[in-house]
């Protein structure tokens, strides 16, 4: 249905119905507020849209859209972390903007992991979140971000000790 041209809005549409809150929480764990997941959710879709052609069928359908959906997630920190050159004592922690947020359903303890995960390298981050809230296997990781299980278990480990590091510099 994807490839015939007749059908192709009506295939997207049952992939959209299809993908739509599963992406949303793997972008949710990434970015952390509604509002960025919600936009990053919508740029997905659209690139992968409009990027249909390019899918050759090689991977399934979810880990192609899960790639897409995670470098948009990705490249959206970047921008704020570019865009971010005050200082952090201007700007409110990751668990207050937690807190405040009316969709965040967490606790201070869940706010305070976000946090954790907030401060790790990007790979780290994308790769603890896949791993600890999705329990993605690595095999499929390793589709979704093109590197190896050992890298991929490497960074999961490292950012278990960050984490830890974490709440035990903040108890």
């Amino acid at each position: 249905m994807l490839r015939n041209p007749k059908t192709q809005r009506e295939a997207f549409s049952v992939i959209v119905r299809t993908y739509s809150e599963p992406l949303y929480w793997k972008i949710r764990h990434i970015v952390l507020t509604h509002e960025d997941a919600d936009d990053v959710l919508q740029n997905s879709l659209m690139k992968a849209w409009t990027h249909l052609g390019a899918f050759q069928g090689k991977a399934k359908l979810s880990t192609w859209l899960y790639r897409i959906a995670i470098n948009e997630a990705l490249d959206l920190i970047r921008k704020q972390r570019n865009e971010q050159q005050v200082s952090t004592e201007e700007h409110p922690t990751v668990a207050a903007q937690l807190m405040a947020d009316e969709y965040f359903d967490g606790d201070a303890t869940a706010a305070q992991l976000q946090q954790a995960i907030a401060s790790l390298p990007d790979v780290q981050r994308t790769v603890f979140t896949l791993r600890y809230y999705d329990e993605m296997k690595y095999s499929e990781m390793s589709k979704v971000l093109d590197t190896t299980e050992g890298a991929l278990k490497a960074s999961y480990h490292h950012a278990v000790k960050k984490i830890e590091e974490f709440f035990h510099s903040h108890d």
